[in-house]
Order: structure tokens, then C-alpha cells, then sequence
């Protein structure tokens, strides 16, 4: 919208405003600061605010009286997402993916606490663990979930961690916070994250990065097998394979963004961005 035309535009051009303001932001925002960062009224920044509320468009910090990006828009975009990559060339190669590798393979994103799986390719072996696209498992316990984990702003990190429930699933779970600080740490370093039954019992997995052109890791693309059939050092060796495969989807998410004349990213529910942070 050009300089000055913000408060004569429609109320759906100003719950957009609203919404991109707090999805670019990397923590809730106040009224007091989208007024003034959206040249709007604060009585205008108000009302769009409680019916985007009362809507779970966005949720209220209460302890502040902050506002950031609510339940009902997250399942939204998570749902819009899920629907491109299944309906789009980026299906294909995680098909292909299988086809090379011989076991399930599926990408997910962070919601939260938790990763939700937003296309997943199931392998032809019978004995396999039967989950569909929109399943959700835990961060802390999962090859997605830490690799992502390891990638997030230090800040956004710690208070997922600290708010996180480290569930035990299994004996080899990582539950106490500083062996997963250290785990994340030795990801970030590896370039990929394993899961050696921490989720569930008998069941390993391997993940890489999903960036976009910006280094940005938006996703996370994981190979899942049974630990009769594969062990973790047996899918390490799948690496390279997939590697080429995340750089496949990259330049797929980049070249639909430059379509869409938008900037590649996904957001976590705090509204900061998944660049690779070294600390």
C-alpha cells in the first residue's frame, strides 16, 4: 500500500497489515507499537485487534498485553502449506527420494512445541510406522524436531526448551535440557540430526535442512525406517541422497516465492525467522 493510503484502505487491507506486523515480528506486540508502526489510529489498530481475537486469528500475551500470530491462523498456514508442497513439483521429489533411498521420508515444520508433518511418502515395506501429512510429534524427540530446534534464533530456542515439556517416551529420550542444548549443538555443527528411538521404541530417523535462498532452514526432511531394517549409521549413509534431495526442494521454494513475488521463509509461532544460529 503506497505511503499515507494505510488508514483510507479497506478493513481487510488493514487486518493484512495487522498480520504481517506480527508475523514479522520476532516477539507480541503491543497496540501502542503497531499503531505507530502502521501509521493507524490506536483506536483503529484496537478494534481490528479484538475481532482478529475473538476469531483466534491472534492471541492476547496476557501478562503484557501483547498480541502475536493465534492457533486458527497457524493451522491455516500450516494447512496452505501442506497443500502446496503435496500438490506441486516438491511431491515429486520426495517420491523420488523414496524410490532411491527404499524408506519413508517426510518433511515437517515447527508449530510451537511441536513438528507438524506437512507431506510425508510412505515406503513399500509393510513393517513401517503408518502416519499421514498434518500428523504432529514432539520437537525434542524427533530428527525434525531437534534439527529445527538447532537452527532457531538463541533467544526463540531457550523459551521453547524452558516451556517444552520433555516428555520421556522412551529410555533413550533426551529429557534433561542440557544434553539437548549439547545434542543441538553437535547439529548445528553435523549438519543433520538423528533420532535413535527417542520417540518411539525401534524406530530411527535421520533429518537435513530444507533452506531457502537466504539460508534460512524452513523445514526439515527426514528419512524413517525400523531399526531391524536400518540402523543410524546405516541411514547416515542416505545423507548425500538427501542433501541433493533438500537442494531439489529449495530451488523449488525459492522459484514458487519469485512467482509469488514474495521472500521465502517460514515462521515459527513467535514470528522469527529460522536462519542458522551458531550459538
Amino acid at each position: 500500500m503506497a505511503d499515507g493510503g494505510k488508514e483510507s484502505g479497506s478493513a481487510l487491507q488493514k487486518v493484512v497489515l495487522i498480520l504481517d506486523a506480527l508475523f514479522e515480528s520476532d516477539a507480541p506486540i503491543g497496540l501502542a507499537e503497531l499503531s505507530q508502526q502502521l501509521e493507524l489510529p490506536r483506536q483503529t489498530v484496537h478494534r481490528v485487534v479484538r475481532q482478529l481475537e475473538d476469531l483466534d486469528i491472534i492471541r492476547r500475551d496476557f501478562a503484557r498485553d501483547h498480541f502475536s500470530v493465534g492457533a486458527r491462523m497457524m493451522r491455516l498456514s500450516l494447512n496452505a502449506i501442506g497443500i502446496a508442497w503435496r500438490m506441486g513439483p516438491m511431491r515429486v521429489v520426495l517420491k523420488d527420494l523414496v524410490a532411491n533411498v527404499g524408506e519413508t521420508c517426510n518433511i515437517g515444520v515447527l508449530d510451537r512445541d511441536e513438528i507438524v508433518y506437512i507431506d510425508r511418502v510412505e515406503c513399500e515395506w509393510p513393517l513401517r510406522l503408518q502416519l499421514q501429512a498434518g500428523s504432529r510429534v514432539p520437537v525434542h524427540a524427533t530428527a525434525i524436531g531437534k534439527l529445527l530446534l538447532a537452527h532457531l534464533p538463541s533467544r526463540t530456542r531457550k523459551r521453547i526448551i524452558e516451556a517444552a515439556p520433555l516428555s520421556r517416551f522412551t529410555d533413550h529420550t533426551i529429557t534433561d535440557v542440557a544434553d539437548l542444548e549439547a545434542e543441538l549443538k553437535g547439529i548445528r555443527r553435523n549438519g543433520f540430526a538423528t533420532n535413535n528411538s527417542e520417540n518411539v521404541s525401534g524406530l530411527i530417523a535421520v533429518a537435513v535442512p530444507i533452506c531457502d535462498d537466504g539460508g534460512r532452514v524452513v523445514a526439515g526432511l527426514a528419512l524413517h525406517a525400523p531399526d531391524a531394517r536400518m540402523d543410524v549409521k546405516e541411514a547416515e549413509q542416505r545423507l548425500p541422497t538427501m542433501r541433493a534431495a533438500a537442494a531439489k526442494l529449495q530451488k523449488h521454494i525459492v522459484e514458487s516465492q519469485e512467482v509469488d513475488g514474495e521472500q521465502p521463509g517460514f515462521m515459527d509461532d513467535a514470528g522469527g525467522d529460522h536462519r542458522s544460529d551458531p550459538s
